[in-house]
């Protein structure tokens, strides 16, 4: 148990057959072990903390050795399966099986999503296998977050920004591999400008949950992350269910061109922080899981660090909070998914009903956010539902952050009203085209939101702005593209991250993925097969990333016709 809430999971019990433990790999993780119940006061063998038990091993000895899974079903009480299909689930953990080689001491990912590519690292990664040799393995990376700064290398844990073959070279001569953290607004900070006082308000019963909702249901506060719920109406679901209640907060932005969520979080992640706590209490939440993405290494220490601070001097009572730690899979963007990971199992989405909000993470009525989603609830309360709705432009409402990468001059965060239109955005807030470069198109809302043409460039983007169209505007980020790129490359891009990133649970998405890459390979577009495919997908996959998978396919044909042939 953990604050009064019982985790429901399954136990192997009784004799284990298979192979036989090895002494030396039980100790390690019993030492392990040993080591993660001291420092959390908690049993590190129960079921939900699988993946931080393989992280615990990866990060100890850079790899996850057959030997060390046996001990660890063991230690656990799992069937050795059980631990072996988790942990080969997930991109970041290495399986090393027996008579298989080691993998070098230090590994350099380097991301090859859409706005890395377009700043050029498929040259950046064939030059650093070259010039870094046979002791440093250098692979491909999905989406690190980080697309304002492409094109990303990562060494072990440290993001190089606007990476060149000679930066990477001296910094993993130098030995950097760990992520560094610049200034940000830290607990004392955030306590002496106001901070946590609406929260201490609602603990000491100054303030009424009634009230709260009703507030975040008249700004308009939509769900950030993607999906446009209306926040408020939530609350309102989550509170009305039979209790106990938990939440999981999502910080697995793994949307290529995404990153507006880490960015908030090295600023200001108090602000985040005080709304989850508003949040819990308005909903009755008894227990706070927050789902922080593995490539955001920097964003964990803060995170570790103010969650600390925030429990060692409390504003008021506070919810038992725990951070969990992901592994490299996009579908755990995926709200059931993301519960399914910190339940310590496979990614894989959930079939529904019953929704999340009914039976979530441990069986109990789940609120899920996404970060930023929590982010503006403290700014709402302060201002009021007028402050935020009041924002916007042409016909719409509130404020949006604008992940903004590509062909632009000042690509970034950019927080703008909700309805502006790109080229609005790219003149008023990005500087306007990189030099030498024309508008040509642009992907609305990341990988999944389609691509749109510049002569569809005065769109409002918002939530429901871009249906017409076949897009959509999801988290918000926006990959300028320019008369030097192709659409048809853009659409193969995301096609293979999705085919990659494929949980693989459903067969429309698993085949559907990697037959449409294949398709699009050819000089000419099969415009009906392809059609035929992406009606598959998108009307039978479980979930969002087989369903939205067409849409870069349908809009390259409708949109860039010459293209295609």
């Amino acid at each position: 148990m953990e604050g009064g809430i019982v985790k429901r999971g399954k136990r192997v019990h009784g004799a284990r057959k298979g192979r036989p433990v090895d002494a030396s790999a039980l100790i390690d993780v019993q030492k392990l072990l040993a080591s993660a119940q001291r420092e959390t006061g908690t049993d590190p063998r129960r079921r939900d903390l699988l993946i931080e038990n393989l992280h615990r091993i990866q990060d100890r000895y850079g790899h996850i050795s057959a030997a060390h899974i046996v001990a660890l079903a063991r230690e656990m009480q799992l069937a050795m399966t059980e631990v072996y299909e988790v942990a080969s689930f997930y991109h970041h953990f290495d399986i090393v099986k027996e008579g298989d080689a080691v993998p070098p001491a230090l590994t350099v990912r380097v991301c090859d999503s859409l706005s890395c590519e377009l700043s050029g690292a498929g040259p950046l990664m064939r030059g650093l296998k070259q010039a870094l040799g046979d002791g440093v393995r250098v692979i491909p990376a999905p989406c690190v977050g980080r697309c304002e700064q492409a094109p990303v290398a990562v060494i072990g844990q440290n993001p190089v920004a606007q990476a060149s073959i000679d930066k990477v070279k001296a910094q993993v001569h130098a030995k950097k591999t760990t992520c560094a953290v610049g200034k940000y607004v830290n607990y004392a900070e955030y306590r002496k400008h106001g901070g946590y006082t609406i929260a201490a308000e609602c603990l000491a019963g100054k303030r009424d949950a009634e009230t709260l909702i009703k507030t975040m249901e008249n700004s308009g506060l939509r769900g950030l992350g993607g999906a446009g719920f209306p926040a408020g109406r939530k609350w309102r679901i989550v509170r009305g269910e039979k209790g106990p209640h938990v939440m999981a907060v999502n910080i697995d932005e793994g949307e290529p061109g995404t990153f507006k969520d880490r960015v908030y979080l090295e600023r200001d992640p108090h602000r985040f922080l005080e709304g989850m706590l508003i949040a819990a209490w308005t909903v009755q939440i008894s227990e706070v899981y927050i789902y922080l993405r593995d490539e955001y290494a920097g964003v964990r220490a803060i995170l570790e660090k103010e969650i600390k601070a925030l429990q060692a001097d409390p504003p008021c009572a506070l919810p038992p909070i725990f951070l969990r730690r992901g592994a490299g899979a996009y579908i755990c963007g995926e709200e059931s998914a993301m519960i399914e990971s910190i339940e310590g199992k496979r990614g894989m989405p959930r079939l529904r009903p019953p929704y999340v909000a009914q039976v979530g993470l441990f069986g109990y009525p789940t609120l899920e956010h996404n970060m930023e989603t929590l982010y503006w609830v403290r700014d709402i309360l302060e201002k009021g539902a007028d402050w935020f709705a009041g924002n916007g432009r042409h016909g719409r409402k509130g404020l949006r952050s604008f992940s903004v990468s590509g062909r632009v001059k000042k690509p970034g965060v950019h927080l703008a009203p909700a309805g502006i239109t790109v080229r609005e955005l790219i003149a008023e807030y990005c500087g306007g085209m990189l030099p030498g470069h024309q508008f040509y198109g642009y992907l609305p809302g990341g990988a999944s939101g389609g691509i749109l043409p510049a002569s569809l460039g005065d769109v409002p983007l918002d939530f429901d702005t871009l249906n017409e169209y076949g897009c959509f505007i999801g988290s918000a980020a926006v990959i300028v593209l320019s008369d030097q790129d192709r659409a048809r490359g853009a659409a193969s891009n995301v096609m293979k991250f999705f085919a990659e990133e494929s949980c693989g649970q459903c067969t429309p998405c698993r085949v559907g993925t990697t037959k449409a890459l294949q398709l699009m390979d050819a000089p000419h577009w099969n415009r009906e097969l392809l059609e035929e495919l992406s009606g598959a997908m998108a009307d039978a996959s479980i979930c969002g990333l087989g369903q939205a998978a067409p849409n870069p396919i349908r809009t390259v044909i409708k949109y860039f016709p010459k293209e295609v042939g």
